[in-house]
C-alpha cells in the first residue's frame, strides 16, 4: 500500500467519509437554502435587509447533526453523491464527444433548444433513479414488475403511452417561432 492509500484508510477510520463530509455537505446545502429563501426572517442592518445568519447557521448545524446521527441517511447520501458525480462525468464525456463534431464558435459549445431540455429531463430521471436505487425502492419496483409482467400489463402500458401521445398531440400546437406552445 502507498502513503496516499494509508492516508485514505486513516481518513476512513476516523470517520471523515461517514461523519465529517456528509455533515459539511448537509450543513452547506441547508444553510444556502435558508439564506436564499429567508425562511427564518431578516434583520435590518443600516438600510439593507439581510438574512439572519445566526439563526440560519444554527438551524443548518442542528439539521446536519440530525442527518449524520442516522447511519441510513448517511449511507443514502454517500451512494447518491457518488452516483450523481458519475452521472455528471458521463454528461461531461458526452459533451466532449459532441463538442468535437461541432463547429467552433466564439461562444464555445452548449446545448440549446430542445436538446438542452431533453438532457435536463434525462438528468432529472437519472437523479430520480439514483435516489430510488439508494433507498432500495428501485429493486422493489423491478421485482414487482418481474413478478407481475404479463401480456395484459404490457397492453395496459402500451395503451397508456398511446393515450398520452394523443393528448399531447391534441393539446400542443406549433407557434410561429417554431417552438411548441400550450393553449
Amino acid at each position: 500500500m502507498s502513503v496516499f492509500g494509508d492516508v485514505l484508510i486513516f481518513f476512513r477510520d476516523i470517520g471523515l467519509y461517514d461523519v465529517v463530509l456528509p455533515f459539511l455537505l448537509v450543513f452547506t446545502i441547508v444553510f444556502a437554502l435558508l439564506e436564499k429563501t429567508r425562511v427564518l426572517g431578516v434583520e435590518k442592518i443600516g438600510d439593507k435587509e439581510l438574512p439572519r445568519k445566526n439563526a440560519n447557521s444554527l438551524a443548518a448545524f442542528v439539521i446536519a447533526f440530525f442527518v449524520v446521527a442516522s447511519a441510513q441517511l448517511v449511507a443514502i447520501i454517500n451512494e447518491m453523491a457518488s452516483n450523481v458525480v458519475l452521472l455528471l462525468l458521463l454528461l461531461t464525456f458526452f459533451m466532449l464527444l459532441v463538442g468535437t463534431m461541432e463547429k467552433e464558435t466564439k461562444e464555445g459549445f452548449a446545448l440549446t433548444g430542445w436538446p438542452k431540455k431533453a438532457f435536463m429531463v434525462i438528468m432529472f430521471v437519472g437523479i430520480f433513479l439514483i435516489f430510488l436505487n439508494a433507498t432500495g425502492w428501485l429493486q422493489l419496483g423491478w421485482d414487482y414488475l418481474m413478478m407481475n409482467w404479463d401480456s395484459q400489463f404490457v397492453g395496459m402500458i402500451a395503451l397508456f403511452v398511446v393515450l398520452i401521445a394523443m393528448m399531447a398531440f391534441v393539446v400542443w400546437t406549433p407557434s410561429s417561432g417554431g417552438e411548441s406552445k400550450k393553449d
